[in-house]
């Protein structure tokens, strides 16, 4: 069993062993994985990390309160981007499918992003385009309605109008694919479950549900949140 320490003195515990290393170790190893709870990208490298059953001390930065935007961080960082990752060397990766690829290669097993050219192809592309076309959507909506998120976006409602009318379409793209399938892009987790499953969950801040119809897209995400990575921390 794998314990978390996150920097406000938490122990998480994963009921995941934890991973065996890769056959490089020459590469440097992550020691320190900067963390936004709840939000959605460093949620995605949360559960690949869970997944994986990989020990790494949280420090959690509060994007409300800015802490991404400090001089410490943006050193450690070179952008304002939450997540990242720490290696033993001192370089730190940010950009979630970065941290996630880089996971991959030390940590290989459970694989999660393909085993050959062909498998990383359609797990690649079906990660991004539920990044670019379902997830960036409801994000769009979001930061430019809600009030709260005034404080990180100069709002534009039209912009997130246009938006909210894209939502249901590009979940029956999803729930289309998901159909006589129990994920999303392999005969197993992927990352793009990953990024599937943090897209859908974002419904609840603009109170969407996913629509009765979809019932393939319904099953799945009903497999997905009963896996204990998924709990949202």
């Amino acid at each position: 069993m794998a314990r978390y320490l996150l920097a406000s003195g938490r122990i998480r515990e994963s009921l995941y062993r934890s991973p065996k290393m890769s056959g490089t170790p020459s590469l440097p190893k992550p020691v320190r994985y900067y963390h936004a709870a709840r939000a959605p990208n460093p949620r995605r490298v949360q559960i690949f990390l869970d997944e994986k059953g990989i020990d790494i001390e949280y420090v959690d930065i509060s994007i409300m309160a800015g802490d991404h935007k400090q001089p410490e961080y943006l050193t450690k960082t070179g952008s304002p981007q939450v997540p990242a990752l720490e290696l033993d060397d001192g370089t730190v990766l940010v950009e979630s499918p970065t941290i996630c690829r880089y996971l991959e290669a030390i940590y290989p097993e459970p694989n999660m992003m393909g085993r050959d050219a062909l498998e990383q192809a359609v797990i690649d592309m079906w990660q991004r385009r539920i990044e670019l076309r379902l997830m960036f959507t409801i994000a769009m909506y979001f930061r430019h309605t809600n009030p709260h998120m005034a404080a990180l976006e100069d709002q534009c409602p039209d912009w997130g109008e246009v938006n909210a009318g894209r939502i249901d379409a590009r979940l029956a793209e999803l729930d289309r694919q998901l159909q006589g399938r129990e994920w999303i892009a392999a005969d197993r987790l992927t990352i793009a479950d990953i990024t599937g499953v943090v897209a859908v969950d974002f419904l609840r801040l603009i109170k969407r549900l996913i629509p009765d119809e979809m019932t393939a897209l319904a099953e799945w995400h009903a497999r997905m949140k009963a896996r204990p990575s998924t709990e949202l921390k």
